[in-house]
């Protein structure tokens, strides 16, 4: 799961050894104002970056582009950048631009430069400009197909993840709960039929879910997102299912959510 911090824990974000860059915080403040208008910031969780959730959407957006192949080099090897998949307020996509690293006693290949529009003079050195990430080629991974049969481990969302629970849930009875939680999933199943878009797709673990609203008292107001998965058997449409078995704070849910899209915000709020 995307975290908000690089120091805290003993992963290091493969863009970390990719390139030095210098001043992190100030360098996604930059990005923020290049970029087209949008809260980057948690609702909830506590973090060491002012925008946490585009840390971990540059991190994770340059992972997947690593795993593709879609790193721009210029011919003399000098400067390379890629895709951010994000644009300014006039629709011109962004791109982050690295120089080769001289610094003495660092190893990483690549400084970074800047955050640079499509149209900037930095951009003139590559002879092709290397395309967004991509995280699917089934688009109908995208939507919720109703006419399938939703199972739920409602032991193992309760259990696995009582603390990502509001506060107020702690001392409820495990069978008090889990009544709660059936009666939340079957409204969110209800509510995605009536509307397509109450179910988000976010991209986990190289794979694309969906999450769905669990309101546990008040209809208008989600306390988590529910985690589900499409399994296939034989590619047979008819032995298709979606499974539940774990559930997501809003932030979280919001962070994995944004690497594909801008999530709509009928109720996932970060």
């Amino acid at each position: 799961m995307p975290s908000t911090s690089s120091d805290t824990s003993s992963f290091v974000y493969p863009l970390y050894k990719f390139a030095f860059i210098p001043q992190m915080t100030e360098q996604l403040e930059d990005l923020a104002k290049l970029a087209e208008p949008e809260d980057w910031s948690y609702q909830f969780t506590p973090s060491e970056y002012s925008k946490p959730i585009l840390f971990n959407y540059i991190q994770y957006t340059f992972m997947r582009i690593q795993d593709e192949g879609k790193l721009a080099e210029t011919g003399d090897k000098r400067y390379c950048c890629f895709n951010t998949g994000l644009v300014t307020e006039f629709q011109e996509p962004i791109f982050m631009v690295f120089e080769q690293n001289f610094l003495k006693d660092d190893t990483r290949p690549w400084h970074f430069k800047k955050f640079a529009k499509k149209g900037d003079y930095e951009l003139t050195k590559f002879t092709i400009l290397p395309g967004m990430a991509n995280y699917f080629d089934d688009p109908s991974l995208l939507v919720f197909d109703t006419r399938l049969e939703l199972r739920a481990n409602y032991e193992h969302i309760i259990s696995e993840n009582r603390e990502r629970f509001p506060p107020k849930y702690n001392s409820m009875p495990m069978y008090g709960l889990q009544n709660l939680v059936k009666g939340a999933i079957e409204s969110a199943k209800e509510r995605v039929t009536r509307n397509y878009k109450v179910a988000i797709p976010q991209y986990y673990r190289n794979k694309v879910q969906l999450l769905l609203p669990l309101c546990l008292e008040d209809p208008r107001k989600a306390d988590l997102a529910l985690v589900v998965a499409r399994y296939d058997r034989e590619g047979n449409e008819t032995t298709s299912f979606y499974r539940a078995s774990t559930c997501l704070t809003l932030d979280m849910a919001y962070n994995n959510a944004r690497l594909l899209a801008r999530p709509d915000r009928d109720w996932l709020q970060p």
